[in-house]
């Protein structure tokens, strides 16, 4: 019996259902998830939309430190005993966004392998994925950690098809996201239109021939 039941459990299903301690909620543009210090007691699954991760220090500094979007988990350290959270969750664009109780979660994860092989790969992703930031914070000038960040957003490199038109972005916000002013990413994205990487006209375009900025030394 217990087998049959796995073999039918579909954990996208799952997640997108309401109940059993889970809730849809929608949030507009710049609407706050989570704030830093509120209690970690749920996991967060994106069904549509974006969400900013942002971590302010105790001398008032702030930075973004992850932009999870459609399919991506957030909120999860509470499974670890993460009892406060540790940065402010904010939707960067109208979201559909699932609330899973950290008692339910911790339900699903023991009783559905196919659920716990699902939430495993996006955690071996996301540890890959922060790495590469890493490196990139490390070892990248300003410059190329715009291209790549604007290369991620529109899924270059993925095995999903590209999507070079992407949502609506401040400046500022990604200044915050690479660790560099609004006036250096004004001037990156003026000097990216000039040999067309990018395009403005109808929404921010991104294309693949910015892939040069990374590979140029």
């Amino acid at each position: 019996m217990a087998r049959a039941r796995t073999r039918s459990f579909d954990p996208l299903k799952f997640l997108a259902k309401v109940g059993n301690g889970k809730t849809s909620l929608r949030y507009l543009n710049k609407q706050v998830v989570f704030s830093q210090g509120d209690a970690a007691d749920a996991v967060f699954y994106i069904l549509e939309g974006k969400v900013t991760l942002t971590v302010v220090s105790q001398h008032g500094k702030a930075a973004i430190v992850a932009t999870p979007e459609r399919g991506n988990f957030f909120g999860e350290p509470c499974l670890a005993g993460q009892s406060d959270r540790l940065g402010t969750a904010t939707a960067l664009e109208t979201s559909t966004i699932v609330r899973i109780e950290r008692t339910a979660m911790v339900r699903v994860l023991h009783d559905e392998p196919t659920f716990s092989a699902l939430f495993m790969s996006y955690l071996l992703s996301r540890n890959i994925r922060t790495q590469a930031d890493l490196v990139d914070q490390l070892f990248n000038s300003a410059e190329k950690r715009l291209a790549r960040t604007l290369l991620l957003m529109a899924h270059f490199g993925n095995e999903d098809t590209p999507e070079p038109i992407i949502a609506k972005i401040s400046q500022e916000t990604l200044a915050d996201m690479i660790g560099t002013t609004r006036g250096r990413v004004s001037f990156f994205m003026n000097k990216f239109r000039k040999p067309d990487y990018i395009s403005i006209n109808g929404g921010l375009r991104i294309h693949c021939s910015l892939l040069t900025i990374l590979l140029h030394d």
